[in-house]
């Protein structure tokens, strides 16, 4: 492996655009690769296992900035808190609610990203964009202390049709738009859309990604 992560990173990075952050998905690898990531300059690291991620943090650089980007059961909440800055995958108002808790009683601020299920499959956790546009209101923003709502995140359809995964990104990014120019408008901080992985990112950048979370194009394939 050695050598081989630094370079897939660096050709990566070589080609997003500027202000688009990369994410580099590290579930399954050993700390050994996140380690040669890191020594090539990456911060960024995405997890979806609490207990995974609570070993790896222990492990790896206090400078590394963890990113919660799996499906998150109520109960591995606590877990995860004191490791991550930011959680990409809120798909419920019991989960949010969950976090800000924790995070109050670990006096942290965690950034946020509400998830939005379009894509095709009914495997997909996360809020229709109606059930989002309903969910996010002034009212249930004044009520959270321990998080801040900072965007949104989402998949595209697992499909080789290229049109059909355009548009579910264009569906989310349309969704962001929304809260933003509506019930987000005052809040500076809600700036990004988390979407597109190893084999989509490229077309998630075209529909307005601003934060790729990209695994197996840096450390090859998973090791389960």
């Amino acid at each position: 492996m050695s050598g081989s992560v630094s370079k897939n990173l660096q050709r990566l990075r070589e080609s997003i655009p500027t202000g688009v952050e990369l994410v580099a998905v590290s579930k399954f690898h050993p700390a050994e690769a996140l380690q040669e990531a890191y020594r090539a300059g990456q911060r960024v690291f995405g997890e979806s296992r609490a207990l995974e991620l609570e070993a790896k943090a222990k492990e790896l650089p206090a400078d590394i900035e963890w990113h919660f980007i799996g499906h998150l059961q109520t109960n591995k909440v606590r877990k995860v808190i004191p490791c991550v800055s930011m959680i990409h995958s809120i798909d419920s108002e019991r989960l949010l609610r969950a976090v800000d808790t924790e995070a109050i009683k670990t006096d942290r601020r965690i950034g946020v990203l509400l998830q939005l299920h379009v894509a095709q499959e009914e495997t997909k956790f996360g809020f229709t964009p109606e059930e989002l546009i309903d969910f996010v209101t002034p009212e249930l923003l004044s009520s959270l202390e321990g998080v801040e709502i900072r965007g949104v995140m989402g998949m595209a359809s697992n499909v080789d049709d290229e049109e059909r995964i355009r548009k579910d990104f264009h569906e989310i990014r349309n969704t962001f738009d929304r809260l933003k120019s509506g019930v987000m408008s005052e809040h500076e901080s809600f700036d990004t859309i988390s979407m597109g992985m190893s084999h989509d990112w490229t077309i998630a950048v075209d529909e307005g990604s601003n934060m790729i979370r990209v695994g197996t194009s840096i450390f090859g394939e998973r090791e389960y």
